[in-house]
Protein backbone atom coordinates (compact mmCIF):
# COMPACT_ATOMS: atom_id res chain seq x y z
CA UNK A 1 0.00 0.00 0.00
CA UNK A 2 1.20 3.50 -0.89
CA UNK A 3 0.02 6.75 0.73
CA UNK A 4 0.35 10.05 -1.15
CA UNK A 5 -0.40 13.20 0.86
CA UNK A 6 -1.37 16.51 -0.72
CA UNK A 7 -1.88 19.94 0.82
CA UNK A 8 -5.53 20.39 -0.17
CA UNK A 9 -8.11 19.25 -2.72
CA UNK A 10 -6.55 21.30 -5.54
CA UNK A 11 -3.10 19.87 -4.86
CA UNK A 12 -4.60 16.40 -4.46
CA UNK A 13 -6.27 16.58 -7.85
CA UNK A 14 -3.12 17.81 -9.58
CA UNK A 15 -0.95 15.14 -7.94
CA UNK A 16 -3.41 12.47 -9.00
CA UNK A 17 -3.62 13.82 -12.56
CA UNK A 18 0.18 13.70 -13.00
CA UNK A 19 0.28 10.21 -11.47
CA UNK A 20 -2.54 9.01 -13.74
CA UNK A 21 -0.84 10.25 -16.91
CA UNK A 22 2.33 8.41 -15.98
CA UNK A 23 0.40 5.24 -15.07
CA UNK A 24 -1.39 5.25 -18.42
CA UNK A 25 1.90 5.75 -20.26
CA UNK A 26 3.64 2.99 -18.28
CA UNK A 27 0.75 0.54 -18.72
CA UNK A 28 0.47 1.06 -22.47
CA UNK A 29 4.21 0.74 -22.85
CA UNK A 30 4.02 -2.69 -21.19
CA UNK A 31 1.30 -3.68 -23.66
CA UNK A 32 3.17 -2.44 -26.73
CA UNK A 33 4.09 -5.97 -27.83
CA UNK A 34 0.45 -7.13 -27.77
CA UNK A 35 -1.92 -7.06 -30.77
CA UNK A 36 -3.26 -3.57 -31.45
CA UNK A 37 -6.74 -4.39 -30.15
CA UNK A 38 -5.25 -5.30 -26.77
CA UNK A 39 -3.22 -2.11 -26.44
CA UNK A 40 -5.92 -0.44 -24.37
CA UNK A 41 -6.20 1.06 -20.90
CA UNK A 42 -9.23 0.01 -18.86
CA UNK A 43 -10.24 2.52 -16.20
CA UNK A 44 -13.16 2.28 -13.77
CA UNK A 45 -14.27 5.71 -12.54
CA UNK A 46 -15.82 6.59 -9.21
CA UNK A 47 -18.64 8.92 -8.33
CA UNK A 48 -18.89 11.23 -5.35
CA UNK A 49 -17.76 14.81 -4.89
CA UNK A 50 -13.98 14.38 -4.55
CA UNK A 51 -13.28 13.33 -8.18
CA UNK A 52 -15.20 16.28 -9.63
CA UNK A 53 -12.25 18.69 -9.44
CA UNK A 54 -9.98 16.00 -10.93
CA UNK A 55 -12.35 15.44 -13.87
CA UNK A 56 -12.41 19.17 -14.56
CA UNK A 57 -8.60 19.28 -14.54
CA UNK A 58 -8.34 16.33 -16.93
CA UNK A 59 -10.81 17.95 -19.32
CA UNK A 60 -8.47 20.86 -20.03
CA UNK A 61 -4.90 21.48 -21.15
CA UNK A 62 -2.23 20.57 -20.26
CA UNK A 63 -3.58 17.30 -18.80
CA UNK A 64 -6.11 16.63 -21.54
CA UNK A 65 -3.36 16.74 -24.19
CA UNK A 66 -1.17 14.14 -22.47
CA UNK A 67 -3.69 11.30 -22.42
CA UNK A 68 -4.19 8.95 -25.42
CA UNK A 69 -7.98 9.00 -25.16
CA UNK A 70 -8.43 6.75 -28.18
CA UNK A 71 -6.89 3.88 -26.19
CA UNK A 72 -9.02 4.32 -23.08
CA UNK A 73 -11.99 2.16 -22.20
CA UNK A 74 -14.05 3.76 -19.44
CA UNK A 75 -16.10 1.84 -16.88
CA UNK A 76 -17.71 2.65 -13.53
CA UNK A 77 -17.27 1.16 -10.08
CA UNK A 78 -20.85 1.70 -9.07
CA UNK A 79 -23.98 3.55 -10.06
CA UNK A 80 -27.23 4.71 -8.53
CA UNK A 81 -30.23 3.17 -10.26
CA UNK A 82 -31.52 6.51 -11.55
CA UNK A 83 -31.90 7.71 -15.16
CA UNK A 84 -28.83 9.05 -16.93
CA UNK A 85 -30.16 12.61 -16.91
CA UNK A 86 -30.59 12.51 -13.12
CA UNK A 87 -28.01 14.67 -11.32
CA UNK A 88 -27.25 11.75 -8.97
CA UNK A 89 -26.07 9.53 -11.84
CA UNK A 90 -22.28 8.94 -11.70
CA UNK A 91 -22.04 8.46 -15.44
CA UNK A 92 -23.80 11.76 -16.07
CA UNK A 93 -21.42 13.56 -13.70
CA UNK A 94 -18.36 12.17 -15.48
CA UNK A 95 -19.87 12.99 -18.87
CA UNK A 96 -20.66 16.58 -17.93
CA UNK A 97 -17.29 17.33 -16.32
CA UNK A 98 -14.92 15.20 -18.41
CA UNK A 99 -16.04 12.85 -21.13
CA UNK A 100 -17.87 15.31 -23.38
CA UNK A 101 -14.76 17.52 -23.39
CA UNK A 102 -12.17 14.95 -24.49
CA UNK A 103 -11.78 12.83 -27.66
CA UNK A 104 -12.66 9.51 -26.03
CA UNK A 105 -14.43 7.11 -28.41
CA UNK A 106 -18.09 6.85 -27.38
CA UNK A 107 -18.24 3.09 -28.03
CA UNK A 108 -15.41 2.70 -25.50
CA UNK A 109 -17.41 4.34 -22.70
CA UNK A 110 -19.31 1.62 -20.86
CA UNK A 111 -22.05 3.13 -18.72
CA UNK A 112 -23.84 0.98 -16.19
CA UNK A 113 -27.37 0.51 -17.61
CA UNK A 114 -29.89 2.11 -15.27
CA UNK A 115 -32.98 1.75 -17.42
CA UNK A 116 -33.33 -1.92 -16.41
CA UNK A 117 -34.53 -3.64 -13.26
CA UNK A 118 -31.77 -3.95 -10.63
CA UNK A 119 -30.81 -7.59 -11.16
CA UNK A 120 -31.01 -7.27 -14.95
CA UNK A 121 -28.75 -4.21 -14.87
CA UNK A 122 -26.15 -6.04 -12.77
CA UNK A 123 -26.20 -9.05 -15.10
CA UNK A 124 -25.93 -6.84 -18.20
CA UNK A 125 -22.92 -4.98 -16.83
CA UNK A 126 -21.17 -8.16 -15.76
CA UNK A 127 -21.67 -9.47 -19.30
CA UNK A 128 -19.88 -6.37 -20.63
CA UNK A 129 -16.97 -6.94 -18.24
CA UNK A 130 -16.58 -10.54 -19.39
CA UNK A 131 -15.87 -9.25 -22.89
CA UNK A 132 -12.73 -7.60 -21.54
CA UNK A 133 -11.55 -9.69 -18.63
CA UNK A 134 -10.87 -13.40 -18.25
CA UNK A 135 -11.58 -15.47 -15.17
CA UNK A 136 -7.87 -15.47 -14.32
CA UNK A 137 -5.25 -12.76 -14.33
CA UNK A 138 -5.71 -9.04 -13.87
CA UNK A 139 -8.95 -7.21 -14.53
CA UNK A 140 -8.94 -3.40 -14.83
CA UNK A 141 -5.73 -1.46 -15.37
CA UNK A 142 -7.05 1.02 -12.82
CA UNK A 143 -10.01 1.21 -10.46
CA UNK A 144 -10.61 4.63 -8.94
CA UNK A 145 -12.30 4.51 -5.55
CA UNK A 146 -13.62 6.89 -2.94
CA UNK A 147 -14.48 6.42 0.71
CA UNK A 148 -17.49 7.71 2.63
CA UNK A 149 -17.49 8.97 6.18
CA UNK A 150 -19.00 5.60 7.15
CA UNK A 151 -16.15 3.67 5.54
CA UNK A 152 -18.06 2.52 2.48
CA UNK A 153 -16.47 2.30 -0.95
CA UNK A 154 -18.20 1.53 -4.24
CA UNK A 155 -21.69 0.52 -3.03
CA UNK A 156 -20.24 -1.71 -0.32
CA UNK A 157 -21.94 -0.33 2.77
CA UNK A 158 -21.24 -1.42 6.36
CA UNK A 159 -22.73 -4.75 7.43
CA UNK A 160 -24.07 -5.75 3.99
CA UNK A 161 -23.69 -9.16 2.39
CA UNK A 162 -22.08 -7.87 -0.81
CA UNK A 163 -18.87 -7.11 1.09
CA UNK A 164 -18.17 -10.85 1.18
CA UNK A 165 -19.40 -11.78 -2.31
CA UNK A 166 -17.22 -14.61 -3.68
CA UNK A 167 -18.50 -15.23 -7.21
CA UNK A 168 -20.35 -12.41 -8.95
CA UNK A 169 -18.43 -9.47 -10.38
CA UNK A 170 -21.42 -7.09 -10.28
CA UNK A 171 -24.31 -6.96 -7.82
CA UNK A 172 -27.50 -5.00 -7.35
CA UNK A 173 -27.83 -3.84 -3.75
CA UNK A 174 -30.59 -1.98 -1.96
CA UNK A 175 -29.13 0.62 0.39
CA UNK A 176 -31.56 1.05 3.26
CA UNK A 177 -30.13 4.34 4.50
CA UNK A 178 -30.57 5.85 1.04
CA UNK A 179 -33.78 3.96 0.14
CA UNK A 180 -32.51 3.14 -3.33
CA UNK A 181 -30.93 0.44 -5.45
CA UNK A 182 -27.35 0.72 -6.62
CA UNK A 183 -25.28 -1.40 -9.00
CA UNK A 184 -21.76 -2.12 -7.81
CA UNK A 185 -18.61 -3.95 -8.71
CA UNK A 186 -17.71 -6.49 -6.05
CA UNK A 187 -14.36 -7.23 -4.40
CA UNK A 188 -14.15 -10.33 -6.61
CA UNK A 189 -13.27 -8.27 -9.68
CA UNK A 190 -11.84 -5.14 -8.04
CA UNK A 191 -9.19 -7.05 -6.08
CA UNK A 192 -7.94 -8.49 -9.38
CA UNK A 193 -7.20 -5.06 -10.80
CA UNK A 194 -3.64 -4.21 -11.77
CA UNK A 195 -3.96 -1.05 -9.70
CA UNK A 196 -6.53 0.67 -7.50
CA UNK A 197 -6.54 4.13 -6.00
CA UNK A 198 -8.53 5.81 -3.26
CA UNK A 199 -9.05 9.56 -3.52
CA UNK A 200 -10.02 11.00 -0.12
CA UNK A 201 -10.26 14.59 1.06
CA UNK A 202 -11.69 16.53 3.97
CA UNK A 203 -11.49 16.68 7.75
CA UNK A 204 -14.75 14.74 8.02
CA UNK A 205 -12.96 11.68 6.63
CA UNK A 206 -10.00 11.81 9.07
CA UNK A 207 -11.38 9.57 11.80
CA UNK A 208 -12.58 6.91 9.36
CA UNK A 209 -9.35 7.00 7.36
CA UNK A 210 -7.44 6.30 10.58
CA UNK A 211 -9.69 3.32 11.33
CA UNK A 212 -9.49 1.93 7.79
CA UNK A 213 -5.73 2.25 7.37
CA UNK A 214 -4.42 1.80 10.89
CA UNK A 215 -7.19 0.12 12.84
CA UNK A 216 -8.00 -3.60 13.16
CA UNK A 217 -9.25 -5.42 10.08
CA UNK A 218 -13.05 -5.22 10.35
CA UNK A 219 -14.40 -5.02 6.80
CA UNK A 220 -18.01 -5.44 7.91
CA UNK A 221 -17.67 -2.21 9.88
CA UNK A 222 -15.22 -0.54 7.47
CA UNK A 223 -15.89 -1.91 3.94
CA UNK A 224 -13.01 0.01 2.34
CA UNK A 225 -10.70 -2.48 4.08
CA UNK A 226 -11.97 -5.30 1.84
CA UNK A 227 -10.08 -3.78 -1.11
CA UNK A 228 -6.80 -5.67 -0.95
CA UNK A 229 -5.08 -6.16 -4.29
CA UNK A 230 -2.98 -9.32 -4.56
CA UNK A 231 -0.06 -7.41 -6.12
CA UNK A 232 -0.17 -4.62 -3.48
CA UNK A 233 -0.66 -1.87 -6.08
CA UNK A 234 -3.10 0.01 -3.88
CA UNK A 235 -2.59 3.77 -3.61
CA UNK A 236 -4.27 6.19 -1.22
CA UNK A 237 -4.27 9.82 -2.38
CA UNK A 238 -5.34 11.95 0.58
CA UNK A 239 -5.14 15.62 1.55
CA UNK A 240 -3.73 16.82 4.86
CA UNK A 241 -7.16 17.28 6.41
CA UNK A 242 -8.10 13.67 5.71
CA UNK A 243 -4.66 12.46 6.86
CA UNK A 244 -4.62 14.56 10.04
CA UNK A 245 -5.23 11.64 12.40
CA UNK A 246 -2.88 9.14 10.75
CA UNK A 247 0.32 8.07 12.47
CA UNK A 248 2.95 8.52 9.77
CA UNK A 249 6.61 7.53 9.96
CA UNK A 250 9.12 10.20 9.06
Amino acid sequence: MHIHIAEDLNDLSRKYAYWLIEHIRYTLQKKSSLPAEKQIYTWALSGGSTPQHLFQLLSKSPFKDQIPWEKLHIFWGDERLVPFHDSRNNGKMAYDLLLQHVPVISSQVHYIPTEMKPEEAAQAYEKILHRYFDEQGFSFDLVMLGMGTNGHTLSLFPHTEVIHEKEKWVKAVFVDELSMYRITLTPVIVNRASCATFLVSGKDKADMLKKVLQGPYQPDAYPAQIIRLSNNELHWFVDRDAASELTLSE
